[in-house]
């Protein structure tokens, strides 16, 4: 797990290349580029074009899968930038073209009314319910099977907790987080299925995922992912989520959008 840390942090090291900014990719075996990660480098990449600002929402397209063994290339578009508020284009390159784009609000930290309005946030599971979630280096809590194959509410309740690392880094880590666990949530009301028949009873791929960030927050403590999805239909599937603080604060949101198609 150290070892898939340090590479993830790694990774969102990107290095600077006049208007652009190159990365490399996670050392996962993988035949293609994780979005998670894609997203994490769109978030440091936005917070390097603009490091008076912070990112309030991310919103990503995925045109084509990336390749693991060539490093992906940044090339940011400003199309508004003010004392408040900053607008982006950042597209993702390699050789084949265009991997994924990103569209980027921007916000300068601002006072105003703070108010939020949703469910209470239960206490952090015990020690006993502590989940192995692949690529995430960090540990996580359930107490929901997120590999049950018996029907199940499409819901799932995620506790994980970051180790501490410098506030910019912080939204880029939790935006690479909310990529993982949507398809697994659609999947929950189908008996005998599971996120682990992927390749054999269904063909799953991420075609657009968006982060809202609410406010500031630091890694260190936990972190609820509550995460909900209201309809599979069409050969695809969506979901959404909440990341709450262990004090029930509303730090961001996430929605996801993704093929799923089953197999006859």
């Amino acid at each position: 797990m150290a070892d898939l840390w340090d590479d993830l942090l790694d990774c969102v090291a990107l290095r600077a290349e006049g208007t652009s900014f190159e990365g490399r990719n996670q050392r996962l075996g993988y035949h293609r580029i994780f979005g998670g990660q894609l997203l994490a480098q769109f978030v440091r990449a936005a917070g390097l074009t603009c490091p008076d600002k912070a990112v309030k929402s991310l919103h990503v397209l995925f045109p084509r899968a990336g390749h693991p063994d060539a490093p992906v290339r940044y090339d940011v578009t400003r199309h508004h930038e003010g004392g408040t508020f900053a607008a982006l284009t950042i597209v993702a390159g390699q050789a084949q073209g265009a991997i994924a784009t990103a569209s980027v609000s921007m916000h300068a930290v601002e006072e105003g009314l703070d108010r939020q309005t949703v469910p209470a946030v239960p206490a952090v599971p015990g020690a006993e319910h502590r989940v192995e979630i692949d690529l995430l280096p960090w540990e996580t809590r359930s107490t929901a099977d997120l590999d049950a194959v018996t029907a199940q509410p499409p819901e799932y309740e995620l506790w994980m907790r970051l180790p501490p690392v410098e506030a910019p880094l912080a939204p880029a880590l939790v935006a690479y987080a909310t990529d993982l666990t949507l398809i697994g949530t659609a999947l929950r009301p189908l008996e005998g299925v599971s996120q682990h028949n992927a390749g054999r009873a269904f063909t799953s791929a991420v075609t657009a995922h968006t982060v809202w960030f609410h406010r500031p927050f630091a890694t260190g403590g936990w972190l609820l992912l509550r995460q909900q999805s209201p309809i599979v239909a069409h050969g695809r599937c969506y979901g959404r989520g909440d990341v709450l603080t262990e004090n029930g604060v509303l730090v961001a949101s996430f929605a996801q959008e993704a093929l799923l198609r089953f197999r006859p």
